[in-house]
Parts: C-alpha cells; sequence; structure tokens
C-alpha cells in the first residue's frame, strides 16, 4: 500500500507522462508486479478490507506514518541541496572566473557561467585581442553529446554568438576581439569606426541529466592573450609598427628608463610585448624580462 501510494501520488504530479486510463494501469501493474502481487490478489484484499473498515483504518494510519517520515526526508535532503547551491552560488559570483570547475558541483546552470560587463572586462583583459582558454579532463572515449561552450559577445551595435563543440580532453581556446569594426554604410558620418564590447557571457554547458559525467572537469580557466602570442622581439626601426597598445606603451616607457633614453630620442630598436600564460589570476602581467640588445 506504500508503494501504491507513491505512484498514485507520482501519476498526479507528472499527469503529462499518465494522461490515459491504460498507461495509469500499467504503472500501477508494475509496482505490483515488484511486490510479486497480481492485480486480483491486491483487488480481493482491498474487497475484503471493505468489509473491515476498522483494520483498514489502522492499517491505513500506519502507511501515511510512513510516508510523513520519508516526506521528512525528502524534505531535508532538498534543504541541503538548496543550502549547498546557494554556497556555491556566493563563490560563483556572475562575473568571477574560477580557475578550475568540476561537472559534480550542483549547478542548477548545468555548467560553469560568467557574465562580464564593461567595467569588468576593462579590469580583467586590458588588450584589444584576447581569449577564453580553457583545459578539458575526464571526456570519456565514446565521447559527451551535447558538451560545448557559448560565448556571448555583445558590442555597441552588434551582438556575436560562438559556438564550439568539445569532443576531447585537451586545452581548448575562443579568440574575442574588443573591439570590431562597424559597418562602414549605416555609421558613414559617424567618426568612431570601430564598435566595443560592452558585455560577455561565457557558458559552459554539459547537459547530464542522470549524472553520468560528474568526472569531467575544467581547469585553468582564464580570459587573456591568446598562447600563441607569448614573445619578446625586436623591431628595426625602419620596419613598420603594430598598433601600439596600452601593454606596448607600458613596455617601452620601462625600456627607455631602464636604458637612460631621453624623451624625443630616437631608439635604435623598438619592441612588442604580449601576453604571456602561466600565473594563477585571470591574466598576468608579468614583473620582468630578460632581453639583449643585438650586437
Amino acid at each position: 500500500m506504500f508503494d501504491i501510494y507513491i505512484a498514485e501520488a507520482t501519476m498526479s504530479n507528472d499527469f503529462q507522462h499518465f494522461n490515459t486510463p491504460e498507461k495509469q494501469e500499467a504503472f500501477i501493474r508494475q509496482v505490483l508486479r515488484q511486490h510479486r502481487v497480481t492485480p486480483e490478489q491486491w483487488y480481493a484484499s482491498l474487497n475484503w478490507y471493505s468489509d473491515r473498515i476498522d483494520q483498514f483504518l489502522q492499517m491505513n494510519d500506519s502507511v501515511m506514518n510512513r510516508l510523513r517520515q520519508q516526506q521528512e526526508i525528502v524534505n531535508a535532503e532538498i534543504a541541503r541541496r538548496v543550502a549547498r547551491q546557494q554556497y556555491y552560488d556566493r563563490i560563483f559570483v556572475d562575473s568571477h572566473i574560477p580557475r578550475f570547475y568540476s561537472f559534480s558541483f550542483p549547478s542548477t546552470r548545468g555548467g560553469l557561467s560568467f557574465r562580464l560587463n564593461a567595467d569588468n572586462i576593462a579590469e580583467k583583459v586590458p588588450y584589444e585581442e584576447f581569449s577564453f582558454d580553457f583545459g578539458v579532463i575526464g571526456i570519456p572515449p565514446t565521447g559527451i553529446p551535447d558538451f560545448r561552450a557559448i560565448l556571448t559577445l555583445e558590442y555597441s551595435d552588434t551582438t556575436v554568438f560562438v559556438l564550439k563543440n568539445i569532443t576531447e580532453n585537451r586545452m581548448h581556446s575562443i579568440p574575442i576581439q574588443r573591439y570590431i569594426e562597424r559597418d562602414s554604410i549605416q555609421f558613414a558620418a559617424d567618426s568612431i569606426q570601430f564598435d566595443t564590447l560592452r558585455q560577455l557571457h561565457a557558458f559552459v554547458r554539459l547537459p547530464d541529466i542522470h549524472r553520468v559525467f560528474t568526472n569531467v572537469q575544467l581547469y585553468n580557466i582564464s580570459l587573456g592573450v591568446e598562447p600563441e602570442e607569448e614573445t619578446l622581439y625586436y623591431l628595426e626601426a625602419d620596419e613598420p609598427k603594430p598598433k601600439k597598445g596600452w601593454l606596448r606603451r607600458t613596455w617601452r616607457s620601462i625600456w627607455n628608463r631602464q636604458n637612460n633614453v631621453e624623451a624625443g630620442e630616437e631608439n635604435e630598436y623598438e619592441y612588442e610585448y604580449e601576453y604571456s600564460d602561466g600565473a594563477d589570476s585571470f591574466f598576468d602581467i608579468p614583473l620582468y624580462y630578460q632581453y639583449e640588445e643585438d650586437n
């Protein structure tokens, strides 16, 4: 009777899947089969108790007490999971980018998610070109269906969606442009020719309702300059100069001070510094670099 009551409550709360008498009867038969009771035996028992109502009510009260105890256990588990989820939500706030993420975390969002506004972007990644990088481990040889990273890049007048399917255990990188060229016809009269990134929403999604892929983990999660741009090199003074950014001007100033170059003097060599990965932060500002001047 305990399991029959649970089955009846299940059908009442999930009418979409038990919307015909045939489906409901099949579900009840399945419950009876687990107890090795035939429908005929069940209905015969009900008929017997219908003439002994006092015994039936006594038995029914015992069953209802068991149901209430079970409900208390379920409510306690729900409260525990809600409290744990709230704890993780406080840790992984929208603008926080963790260095590590496990899909065993109890997350209602279905994966890693963060959102940066214009101020967050200026603080964390003061570069014109950077990337969203993360490593993946735990993907089984058979792969995972619909495992993907999704970036939503909202510029002043444009929204760009970037989707990357994740099929291998390795480092993954999605390039991001802080500025994109505006429509030359629509903005012909506008002196501003570039559209600026205002919002960045990243979502690494792993649909796993049955909790099969809890061993999958993300590591070295960061925003920064793409790894292949890790260089410090010299450019001859008469070579074409790339566009000078914030870090480039900063390192030129350091170079000039270290080499006692007065303001306005021409340098024999100029250099371009670009980001180097490796520290436990959203992006790295190197403390020093060793370099030698060509002879």
